[in-house]
């Protein structure tokens, strides 16, 4: 691992300061989940073969969950993939027929990255580098450029709604030709899916459709398909807070959207996509209620069932189902370590506090607020923080004198409200 630069240090302490996870400089701050972590690099370079995955990371409220996603993706965006990624609301679905399951597009895609544009907004920059590309090509062969994208978004046009999504493709080109930056936004504003109504969207650009709730899944293939005709390897698809699925009130309203899941995992597990890995991330509840859950829609249930020779401490990651296990004291160690590296820029001569003063403030936040200190640790991480700023801003403070002022709380768990507490992924 190279060392730590000054600016990747001062987002992480910053992020960790608020209680929130930091979305760069991971690397210095993971703790373990190695056989997951290359479970899923497994899975991604299958993606960027010209394969497909899908994968549902499931753990308790405080497992880790949102950091393992938040790794995956820049593991995707190291191995040259497109990631697009949203966290489910009650404004958005997989599935609906108010503009929920749009809105869930418009967000993933709004959160488009690439690995030169790791921090979203990347959309206009793949379409310009497709652009860019088709016209090299036509100039070094002589021929047009339109026929040039005509012939390289060929395999497009056999998917649903290929033929429109090549028509607003080409319509960005020709605003890239005549400096019609209205053209080049319309077509962008198409591809965001932010037109409401097919009349509007006519009035801008030569199609007949637009990408509307029905569409959503059958986008993100043409979406897949499109990135890797750009140059990259794939594209993995990033879905948070599904237990927002199970909180559903209405039974159809759940039954469809898990159709929906059933289909795309269906697709994945038969080939029937290239290029298109899914990640979705939920509690158990989410995966095992019986009434509500995944486990309700029967065909789910018997393609996600656990393997029943994983007992007794053995696992089996080959199959959708990913199970995260809660922080435990040891790996909380471990990652009040590394935050002491992190502040040192991992130089050990400029280490703020002896090992000794890691145990000890493991000691007193157990005494504080008793084992929920390694279960949903959010405050006694910003705590630690707050407590080796205070050291550094100060220098000669004896941390044994300080430690005893140090007062985390602890976070209360309102029936699985994951937002409640983003420091708890810090596990992985």
């Amino acid at each position: 691992m190279s060392a730590i630069r000054r600016k990747d240090r001062d987002l992480i302490l910053q992020a960790l300061s608020a209680g929130v996870v930091p979305r760069a400089g991971l690397r210095y701050i993971q703790v373990g989940r190695s056989r997951e972590v290359e479970a899923l690099v497994r899975d991604i370079d299958r993606i960027a073969d010209g394969g497909s995955s899908m994968r549902f990371l499931i753990g308790e409220y405080g497992a880790g969950k949102t950091f393992f996603l938040n790794l995956v993706r820049l593991i995707a965006l190291e191995r040259k993939c497109v990631t697009i990624h949203a966290d489910l609301a009650p404004d958005r679905r997989v599935h609906a027929t108010g503009g929920q399951a749009r809105g869930l597009y418009a967000e993933a895609v709004r959160n488009m990255a690439t690995r030169t544009r790791p921090e979203g907004g990347a959309l206009p920059s793949v379409v310009e580098r497709f652009v860019t590309e088709c016209v090299r090509e036509a100039e070094a062969t002589g021929s047009p450029v339109e026929r040039t994208i005509d012939r390289r978004l060929a395999p497009l046009l056999d998917m649903l709604g290929g033929h429109d999504f090549a028509a607003v493709l080409k319509a960005y080109w020709r605003g890239h030709e005549e400096g019609d930056e209205a053209l080049k936004s319309s077509a962008l504003r198409w591809l965001r899916a932010e037109y409401a109504t097919k009349t509007e969207a006519r009035q801008a650009l030569p199609v007949r459709s637009i990408i509307d709730d029905a569409d959503v899944y059958d986008t993100f293939k043409l979406l897949s398909g499109f990135v890797r005709i750009a140059g990259y390897a794939g594209m993995l698809v990033v879905f948070d807070e599904m237990v927002n699925l199970y909180k559903l009130q209405s039974a159809q309203a759940r039954n469809q959207n898990y159709e929906q899941i059933l289909r795309m995992l269906n697709d994945v597990l038969q080939g029937n996509v290239e290029g298109l890995g899914f990640v979705l991330g939920g509690t158990p509840d989410f995966l095992l209620d019986s009434r509500r859950g995944l486990y309700s829609y029967q065909a789910l249930q018997s393609r996600l069932a656990e393997n029943s020779f994983a007992t007794e401490g053995r696992v089996d990651m080959s199959g959708p189902v990913l199970r995260l296990q809660s922080l435990s004291p040891e790996d909380l160690l471990i990652l009040l370590s590394n935050i002491r590296a992190v502040f040192a820029l991992e130089d050990p001569e400029a280490y703020l506090v002896p090992d000794q003063a890691l145990t000890a403030f493991m000691e007193h936040c157990n005494r504080r607020i008793g084992e929920a200190y390694f279960r949903t640790p959010r405050n006694t991480i910003k705590a630690f923080v707050q407590f080796l700023s205070v050291l550094e801003q100060n220098p000669g403070t004896d941390w044994r004198a300080l430690i005893g002022g140090v007062a985390p709380e602890a976070e209360e768990d309102e029936g699985g409200e994951e937002a409640d507490d983003e420091l708890v992924d810090l596990r992985i």
